[in-house]
């Protein structure tokens, strides 16, 4: 890695004036009566059509990019080999705390580093009333914001690890530890598995560890016996149900991603009220009851309208994360790796406890009675304590990192 500089967002004016004339030229479906406000059939036209025009009219986005811009953003050149360099666009919140714990939050499909920003001045604060303090790295994912374009294929989650982990390295932390829900998820085992003296703990708030395989003798036992008799307990049984659910009703879109994603790629590069459609059925579909302002709404679908390699390029991870040395079908285990798991209610599928026991040693499970998918966004308050606890004194992951220092 090198040449990290400072970044300050700044869209031409050309785009921002033509998405104003694609949203004014968009042409919707007419309502469906008495189904215009059917969920089940994906996003309904009225309130597509309400925040369409409120981006086309109300949204300001030079206000928006001027906001964004109060915030410490920076840029690397990343080489991984086997691609050209990139830019890996990037926020470095630190603390002013001298035994701040280098964080690293990692985002997903439909997020970006503007999920973390709720959560940037809690965990920055030095007051070690409240608990440890973090220096926190945000990446934009390469694809996603304002990180370059990855320009061939092979870039599989290994890849995405690495790019990471090059960015962590030249800030100057030989540790550190992440957060990760979605993408992040797969994205930060891998890493633990790849470097697990460097990411030392990992804090998930979601679980998708797969089921035990007879390469684990007991391990897999025990999953064939909690299936023969019904072993799982309440809590379990609504997850594996909800996960079904999921799976059967709410995942056609990663099917898509995955097996055509440049066919959807190509729409929603060129129709701006597709990709509003697009991503607002996820908002509000993997939310739990979160109240979305189009204000919100049109802040989180302009990040990808105005990212760097274009709001297609985003879907391109799913085709090649089935691809390479480390897949989404498959968890690996990191022993020596601390891991630390929030549970919300409304997170759109999970995996049993004694699964999410296997793949390394838990040190914390925090359970809330409010939250979904996007947890920095949705349950901030929630997500930091359970870091503070997880990382505070009397946490288990206490004193892991040692010494962290950065450069940059």
């Amino acid at each position: 890695m090198a040449n990290i500089q400072p970044y300050q967002i700044a869209i031409p004016q050309s785009e921002v004036d033509r998405l104003s004339r694609k949203l004014a030229d968009a042409r919707l479906p007419r309502e469906d009566g008495e189904d215009g406000d059917d969920w089940e059939r994906g996003a309904p036209v009225a309130p597509v059509r309400r925040i369409a025009t409120y981006w086309c009219e109300s949204f300001n986005w030079r206000a928006f990019e001027q906001e964004l811009n109060e915030l410490p953003h920076f840029e690397a050149t990343i080489s991984v080999e086997g691609f050209n360099p990139f830019q890996l666009h990037f926020i470095h919140q630190r603390s002013t705390a001298s035994d701040a714990i280098p964080l690293l939050f990692v985002h997903g499909w439909p997020g970006s580093f503007l999920e973390a920003t709720k959560i940037l001045p809690a965990l920055a604060k030095s007051d070690k009333d409240d608990g440890p303090s973090f220096h926190v790295i945000v990446p934009s994912l390469p694809n996603f914001g304002f990180s370059g374009r990855i320009d061939r294929s092979g870039f599989g989650l290994k890849q995405y690890a690495e790019a990471l982990h090059q960015l962590m390295q030249g800030l100057g932390y030989e540790q550190y530890v992440s957060q990760g829900g979605d993408w992040g998820y797969f994205i930060t085992r891998v890493i633990s598995a790849m470097y697990p003296e460097s990411l030392v703990a990992t804090h998930l708030n979601i679980q998708a560890a797969m089921p035990p395989t007879s390469t684990s003798p007991l391990a897999y036992a025990r999953f064939l016996l909690a299936h023969l008799l019904g072993l799982y307990g309440a809590e379990d049984k609504a997850l594996l149900r909800r996960s079904e659910a999921f799976w059967r009703t709410g995942s056609a879109y990663s099917t898509v991603h995955r097996q055509r994603p440049s066919t959807i790629g190509i729409a929603l590069d060129d129709s701006p009220v597709g990709l509003l459609a697009w991503i607002y059925e996820k908002l509000v579909a993997w939310t739990d009851d979160y109240p979305w302002t189009d204000e919100e709404v049109c802040r989180w679908v302009s990040i990808y309208w105005f990212s760097r390699a274009g709001p297609g390029a985003s879907v391109v991870i799913y085709h090649e994360a089935d691809k390479g040395e480390y897949v989404t079908r498959e968890s690996p285990l990191t022993p020596g790796v601390k891991i630390g798991y929030s549970y919300f209610p409304k997170e759109i599928f999970g995996s049993p406890r004694f699964w999410n026991h296997r793949l390394g040693d838990v040190v914390f499970e925090g359970r809330h009675e409010r939250g979904g998918h996007f947890a920095a966004w949705e349950r901030p308050e929630d997500l930091v304590a359970d870091l503070r606890a997880m990382f505070g004194k009397g946490g288990g992951a206490y004193g892991v990192v040692k010494q962290p220092t950065a450069e940059n």
